[in-house]
């Protein structure tokens, strides 16, 4: 089996507001309009993509999808098309679906790791149809079927927050992620507001996005143990950059400490370790470039005695699949996976899956599609209405 052509398709998805933008979050780093996701280009909030297709010579076919956000990964809509279609996806016409490793090389370009990560999932999904089993048996092996889905919550006062958390309940929700990182105090007592709100049964993270210097980021988490608000997590707490901070606060603490910003490529996930800088590693198919590389960063984890949890990344419904297939395949993976997109925009899939791997949801988990490759099929007709034209 060769491949025979390698295309990309650009989506946009309007959303009521552009995410995490609530008042009075992340004021030193992030959404403070620093990254805004409004341009002249963009006026209205929106979310970009990129599908990927992969041909082959004997009729079968793999369909990925790619993150391209200015403000989440740093790759424009643009760049990872180009990136597809005109640099890394001629590299594979004429090769061997299967010889996976060897593909992997021939794009490991430095950076594009959106793009890799959109050309990866189709390969999979392609390997999966060609051998008719489901991309977590060619990764690791199908060892549980049902994923808790955890959603992140915007910052904002403390009682917006609780509410939000208590609207996704009635949605099915059992796990939230709090986005804080401005004051130490009052981040506290927004975690203190919504485990009130919620109950002492709910798992309850929080993401200070780079927001904190080591000394504040020890302050809160102490302030957190003080409320009793039972944190499960505290997300890149300080500047991506600064892992000796980062190892200072994991030193001082007894919550666990995780890095996203800081944890990009394998090699980041080597220097997390070494300087013994976190006890979780945030795994994103679009920071690592697809499901093969998310599976070498688990691989170190597991080597280092340190946990991993799989990110929101947002998704058409492809990007869904494929991490309930990363996560039904990965022991080191902890149970609940971020699936904030849920709660963005509808899917674009074909029935049934538009339903089941969507809002609300069955005793908070979503099913691991069973079928070949990543087991979900797009809907054309929603891909026809959501293509941006040049």
């Amino acid at each position: 089996m060769k491949i025979t052509q390698v295309t990309a398709t650009p989506i946009r998805v309007p959303i009521p507001a552009a995410p995490y933008s609530t008042e009075n979050a992340g004021t030193k780093i992030g959404w403070d309009g620093k990254r805004s996701r409004i341009t002249p280009k963009r006026p209205t909030p929106c979310l970009d993509y990129i599908l990927v297709h992969i041909e082959t010579d004997e009729g079968f076919s793999g369909v990925g999808e790619a993150q391209a956000d200015m403000g989440f990964f740093g790759q424009s809509l643009e760049e990872v098309q180009a990136s597809v279609e005109d640099y890394l996806g001629p590299q594979l016409i004429g090769k061997d679906p299967f010889d996976r490793e060897y593909l992997s090389s021939l794009i490991d370009y430095l950076g594009n790791s959106c793009a890799k990560a959109g050309i990866d999932m189709a390969l999979h999904d392609l390997l999966g149809k060609a051998l008719g089993v489901p991309v977590a048996a060619l990764i690791g092996g199908l060892h549980k079927s049902r994923v808790m889905v955890a959603i992140e919550i915007a910052g904002g006062p403390p009682d917006d927050m609780a509410r939000e958390c208590l609207a996704f309940m009635e949605k099915g929700v059992r796990a939230f992620k709090p986005k804080i990182g401005a004051d130490p105090e009052i981040d506290a007592d927004r975690l203190r507001a919504i485990r009130e709100a919620v109950g002492p049964e709910v798992s309850l993270r929080a993401d200070a996005n780079q927001g904190y210097t080591p000394k504040e980021a020890i302050r809160f988490c102490r302030l957190a143990e003080r409320y009793e608000v039972g944190l499960e997590l505290l997300e890149q707490p300080v500047a991506a950059w600064d892992l000796q901070g980062m190892a200072s606060v994991r030193r001082s603490v007894d919550v666990p400490i995780e890095a996203d910003e800081s944890c990009f490529t394998i090699h980041d996930a080597m220097q997390i370790v070494r300087h013994e800088a976190a006890d979780v590693l945030n795994i994103k198919l679009g920071k690592v470039g697809g499901l093969y590389n998310a599976k070498k960063v688990a691989a170190i984890a597991e080597a280092a005695g340190l946990r991993c949890v799989l990110g929101t990344a947002w998704g058409l419904g492809l990007e869904i699949a494929a991490k309930l297939h990363l996560a039904a395949s990965t022991m080191t993976v902890i149970d609940a996976v971020e699936f904030t997109e849920l709660g963005l925009h509808g899917n674009l899939l074909a029935a049934p899956h538009d339903a089941l791997l969507a809002l609300p949801l069955t005793d908070g988990c979503l099913s691991v599609p069973h079928g070949p490759g990543l087991g979900v099929t797009l809907d054309e007709e929603q891909v026809r209405l959501h293509r941006e034209a040049g």
